[in-house]
């Protein structure tokens, strides 16, 4: 298994634990997988550095008022699911959405085994009712999707949910140079972009101020 002490600083319990409940995730990851694809089967074998430890990666670039999350087409739980091992025991509480029927039953089958802070909404975005988790007047701090959509159509996805505060985490790989110049045609956001320490053509996008251009 992979080194998880780069990421430690950020855990809500001891390693120990965390790597405990993320083996036991990995183990169930695998178990579905083999007849529901949560993960391509060409990066089965690499499951701990290409899933759980790439999930990871999101850790250091938290708040510590980053509590409330949102995971937008969750499919295997990824990132949100190692993401709330790693923070179990503090405050945040995760939302996952997936449309899916057979994927939402495994990410409630973990979340249900290994005790996590969150809920899984069965349907997509466009149904999702951000009110029924925050309140009126509420918003996520933070949400993440990893595999879902081009940027152009996530940031379309997820804009609905963001607050003033709210910044996107997101996963990308080679092209995303070229997805956040064609998002620029239609929106207007700040982007701090870090490196991936666990695929070399990859970055995390991290989006704040996202508002869409004026059309006038």
């Amino acid at each position: 298994m992979g080194e998880l002490s780069p990421y430690s600083a950020g855990f809500a319990r001891p390693e120990a634990a965390v790597r405990r409940d993320l083996e036991s995730f990995a183990a169930l990851l695998k178990k579905w997988n083999a007849v529901q694809n949560l993960v391509s089967r060409e990066t089965e074998n690499a499951l701990w550095s290409r899933h759980v430890v790439d999930s990871l990666q999101i850790l250091p670039l938290l708040r510590p008022s980053d509590t409330l999350f949102l995971d937008v087409g969750s499919g295997g739980g990824l990132p949100a699911l190692p993401l709330a091992i790693a923070l179990k025991g503090g405050p945040a509480r995760f939302t996952l959405v997936e449309p899916i029927g057979k994927k939402v039953a495994f990410l409630r089958q973990v979340i249900r085994e290994l005790g996590l802070p969150a809920a899984v909404h069965a349907g997509r975005t466009d149904d999702f009712d951000s009110r029924e988790t925050l309140g009126d007047g509420g918003s996520f701090d933070v949400i993440t999707s990893r595999a879902l959509a081009a940027l152009p159509l996530l940031l379309e996805l997820i804009h609905p949910f963001f607050g003033p505060e709210t910044r996107a985490i997101l996963h990308k790989g080679r092209d995303h140079a070229v997805e956040v110049e064609e998002s620029r045609l239609a929106w207007d956001f700040d982007v701090v972009i870090t490196k991936s320490a666990t695929d070399e053509a990859g970055v995390l996008l991290e989006i704040s101020n996202l508002r869409r251009k004026s059309t006038r």
